[in-house]
Order: structure tokens, then sequence, then C-alpha cells
């Protein structure tokens, strides 16, 4: 299976999702704000509501995969990179106490693949490995906070890891310590799962780069032309590093368009208050209009050019997309409704085709608005799941989209 991403609308074929589970029940009030939630989703309804989501997938022809299936598959087909796995991930939880990193690693390699990965996401408790000598202050300390390794509740937004760019990948440095371990397993994936096997294509990105980069950030315009924000997990220097390597490999890419976004939590992404719907047709949170900034990096002998792009965004766009274009506000034109909807990710949406999306139920205004202007929207419920402050888009990862003339 080789990746093929060169729009944000085309036909979705395949989709990288992660269906949530304990590690949602691991979250505590006083953790919350670590592990980047504002709340604690009920876990029976949540995989009620991502369940919903995949079948709304799979009604259009989409094939639905989940990275903890695919992680057991690459281990079964790679039984020689189980002990590095653990190695990595005890490493990269920053476990110090040397007897308890040991006692990890046994515990971990005495549970099946599937047992293992689950664990390794919804967070070990100290409960759950046996120490039976502790021979330090460090092994001590370990047992006054509840996890040996800290749940992993932002992996329901399979975004973020990584992103699929044409015919290559990003694997992406995560801006917080909290979600750095995600990207262990698509990396593993990407490199040994056998649907990758002999498959080769390029990383324009990987995990251990300097700058962090994340995958909510980037929108595929079109096979010249990427989006990406410049947010408060999206480090400037990290794009540009980006550019220089897509621009290296001579792939089809000519211009990266950097948007300077709020960084707030409210825009997390980029992809919270600007997504494509159709052809020509965005839907955005109308609060970003007032302080967008745009730079345009393109390519320049050996090295990039960087150019502070002053104009209106339909401007912009029109000009690399080559057509009018439409920007539908997220809540209308009422404030209260706009601030609202975005906050619960109404501009959030997944194009499974171009001009059709899916949307979570509970934005009725601007799937209202959306509907009024020709769009097929499909909506799911959202109680739950949108307590994570993410949408559709955020949620999924295309691997395979149907190229668009």
């Amino acid at each position: 299976m080789k990746p093929n991403v060169y729009s944000e609308i085309g036909k979705l074929k395949t989709v990288l999702l992660h269906r949530p589970g304990k590690e949602l029940e691991n979250l505590t009030p006083d953790l919350l704000e670590k592990l980047l939630f504002d709340d604690i989703p009920y876990l029976k309804v949540a995989q009620e509501e991502h369940d919903a989501f995949a079948d709304a997938l799979r009604k259009e022809g989409v094939e639905v995969l989940y990275i903890t299936t695919m992680m057991e598959e690459a281990l079964e087909a790679n039984p020689d990179k189980v002990d590095d796995l653990i190695a990595r991930f005890i490493e990269e939880a920053d476990v110090k106490s040397s007897t308890v990193r040991n006692a990890l690693t046994s515990y971990l390699k005495s549970l099946s693949y599937a047992t293992m990965i689950n664990k390794m996401i919804e967070g070990i408790r100290t409960h759950d490995v046996k120490i039976d000598k502790r021979f330090s202050i460090i092994d001590l300390l370990e047992d006054e906070y509840p996890f040996f390794t800290d749940p992993m509740p932002n992996i329901l937004f399979q975004r973020d890891p990584f992103a699929t760019l044409g015919e290559g990948v990003a694997i992406n440095k995560m801006h917080t310590t909290t979600r750095r371990r995600e990207t262990i397993f698509s990396d593993f994936v990407l490199r040994h799962h056998p649907r990758f096997k002999g498959i080769q294509f390029p990383h324009y990105y990987e995990r251990h780069n300097k700058y962090t980069l994340e995958g909510g950030d980037i929108l595929v315009l079109n096979e010249k032309t990427l989006a990406i924000g410049i947010s408060k997990r999206t480090d400037p220097r990290a794009i540009e590093h980006l550019a220089r390597n897509l621009f290296k490999e001579n792939t089809t890419f000519e211009t990266i368009l950097a948007f300077n976004i709020p960084k707030t939590r409210a825009f997390m992404h980029l992809d919270t208050v600007l997504t494509q719907i159709d052809h020509g047709v965005f839907t955005i949170h109308p609060g970003i209009m007032r302080t967008l900034t745009v730079f345009e990096i393109t390519k320049q002998g050996e090295s990039i050019h960087v150019e502070k792009v002053v104009s209106t965004l339909e401007t912009i766009l029109e000009k690399h997309l080559h057509r009018p274009i439409e920007l539908i506000h997220c809540g209308g034109s009422d404030t209260v409704h706009s601030e609202r909807e975005q906050w619960n990710d109404g501009a959030n949406t997944l194009a499974v085709e171009p001009g059709k999306v899916i949307v979570y139920s509970r934005n009725h205004i601007t799937n209202a608005i959306l509907r009024s202007k020709g769009i097929k929207v499909i909506e799911i419920p959202s109680s739950e799941l949108s307590r994570g402050r993410g949408g559709p888009r955020c949620m999924s990862m295309p691997i395979i989209r149907e190229d668009i003339e």
C-alpha cells in the first residue's frame, strides 16, 4: 500500500483511526491539563460515537484501519522488533528508576501483542506491576504518582502524529511531551507493517527532528500546494525544514502557504479554523480573519524563498487553486454562534469526496448553512468525542485519496 494524498477532498479510500479505550478512564481532574483534555469523556458513549464515525466512513466505501490493529500485525510480522519497541516506549515515558524500567520491560514482554499495545496507550498504573524490592529514593518516589507511564488519550486524534503528503509522509515531532510517544506507533507501522513492506516512499520529516510539527496544521490543497499553520504546536522552522525536504525530493509540491494563526487553545491547529469541503469551498472560523498573516514559501535554487503575502484569504487561495473561492463561516454571521460552534469543531470537517463531509451533529447551525450551500452533510453523534477538542478531521488520517482534476 503506497500513500497517496494530493488533496483534501479527493474520494477517500483508506483512513487510519484509533477507537478510544481505557486511556479515557485513566483521566483524572488533576491530570486533565497535563494530558491536554478539558473534561473526562464517558468511555462507553465515546466508543459508540466513534463506532458511528467508522460506520459512516464504511458506508461511503472507505477502508477503515485502526492503529492498534496495525501495530499488532506489524509486531506479528516482525517479532525481532518487540524488544526495541518496548525499550523505546519506556525510555520516552521518562521512567527514571532502573528498577521500574526493568520491571516494566518484563511486564510488557509477558503480554500478548494486542494487550501490550493497549496497555501502552491506556497507561500503566503503579499497581499493575509488582516490584518486590526497592533500592533507591527514585525507586520509592515512583509510587507517589498513580502511573508508571502516563495514558495517551490524545492518540484518538490520528491526524497529528503523521501526515500523508502526496506519495510520502511526515512523521511529526509533537509539541508536548504528553503526545510524543504517539509517533512511536506511527513510525513503527509505516516502517514495519506488511502493507508497506517492500514499498519505498519518502519520509519528509522525522519524529526526532528539532522543531515541532503536527498534522492538524497541514492541509494538502492540491498537487502543488500545501497550507500549514504556524500555531502553538507547529514551529515555523519546522515548516521551512519540511519545505526544503519536499523541494529537494523534487516532488510535485511547489508552494507552502504558512498561515500564522493565534496561539490559543481554541485555535489549536489550522484545521480547527479552516478545512476544505469542495472545489474552492472552505469552512472557516471568522475569528481567524482578523489576525491572519500568510507567508509564501517557494523553491529558490538549493534553498527556499520566503515572502510575506499581504492580501485577502480568498485572493491567496484563488491564486493557488485557480478557481473562485467561497468561505463558509462556521456558525454564520453571529459571533456567539460562531465562537460556540468553533469550540465544538464546527469548522473541522472531513471530506469523503468533493462536496460531501462528515461533521459533528451538535453544530447544527453550521451544518444547516452547509446544506443550504449544496454540501452533502453526514452527521455523527459527538456529545463525548467533542470533549477532547477535536472533530472528524482531527480523528482521521487519510492514507489514500483518489486524485482529482
